[in-house]
């Protein structure tokens, strides 16, 4: 199958997944509901959620199973993404092309509804892990819950490290800190998820494993690249806020040339990782490739 349909297909089954989670009664918090609702349903790439599922897919074919994860961290995304766009951090008005969250409502419901998103990603999973009756199953999920709460620290950690170096001076390694933390430590989770679910041997998830992480870091170089020459109505956000705010970032430390220059190497290390797994793992290269060559 082409990428581009395979990709398109992933996105339906989550969109048709999302839409069975939304809370359309009647009811006092149902401002709040329908800012929850915005921004879950407002588009983007569901890269996360694709990432669970078509590394599941390297193992078995019952996608039920890792639905409810697919969910939860697009709930994760969605809630730092809300977050991120509050006048308090980047203090952004438009994303893919709509208003942030805080500028169609405002910001104390913005506040709440990211809140709301995380807390909604932890009833999704809970709910899952309450039905499942095999004790093998439930000790699998239970790594992922964990796993998954880990990550979500780290995001946050990352996060905060951003917005605190921002008109400083930063190290490599304090960069790729912020990077591996802020962006990489979500993506990782989706590979780890989608291959522990799918019963991944030690070695099959530790390849995977290296794989997640450098996507990751590509994914941010990459953001920090199309912030610097991103087309505007493409992206669906201002170009050049990095700079506004003087963020530590790949282009402010490296230059243009050289980010696109570690990006395309990272990405080649990261379809390395995939060759045990043959004919079975085009679509993650493809992925691969996706990131570094997106323009939104």
């Amino acid at each position: 199958m082409d990428f581009k349909e395979e990709l398109k297909q992933y996105q339906e089954k989550i969109n048709k997944e999302l839409e069975k989670y939304l809370r359309t009664k009647n009811c006092l918090e149902g401002t709040l509901n329908e800012s929850m609702e915005y921004s879950l349903m407002s588009g983007g790439k569901r890269l996360r959620p694709i990432l669970v599922l078509s590394t599941y897919s390297l193992f078995k074919n019952d996608l039920e199973e890792c639905f409810p994860y697919a969910v939860a961290i697009e709930m994760v995304h969605n809630f730092s993404l809300i977050h991120d766009d509050l006048p308090g951090i980047d203090n952004d008005e438009f994303r893919h092309g709509k208003l942030t969250n805080h500028k169609k409502f405002n910001e104390a419901t913005a506040i709440l509804a990211g809140d709301g998103l995380l807390n909604n990603a932890y009833i999704v999973i809970s709910n899952d892990l309450k039905k499942t009756r095999e004790s093998k199953e439930l000790v699998k999920k239970l790594q992922i819950f964990n796993e998954f709460t880990l990550a979500v620290d780290r995001m946050i950690a990352g996060e905060y490290v951003d917005t605190e170096y921002e008109s400083k001076e930063i190290s490599t390694q304090d960069l790729q800190y912020i990077h591996e933390n802020k962006t990489g430590a979500l993506l990782k989770l989706c590979v780890r998820m989608g291959a522990i679910l799918g019963e991944a041997s030690d070695k099959e998830l530790e390849s995977l494993t290296s794989y997640a992480e450098k996507i990751g870091l590509a994914f941010q170089i990459k953001d920090d690249i199309l912030s610097e020459e991103g087309d505007e109505k493409v992206l669906g956000k201002p170009v050049g806020n990095d700079k506004k705010l003087k963020k530590c970032t790949y282009v402010s430390k490296y230059g243009l040339e050289k980010s696109k220059e570690i990006l395309n190497r990272i990405i080649k290390e990261a379809e390395d990782e995939l060759e045990s797994f043959g004919n079975k793992a085009d679509f993650l290269r493809d992925l691969a490739l996706y990131i570094e060559n997106r323009n939104k």
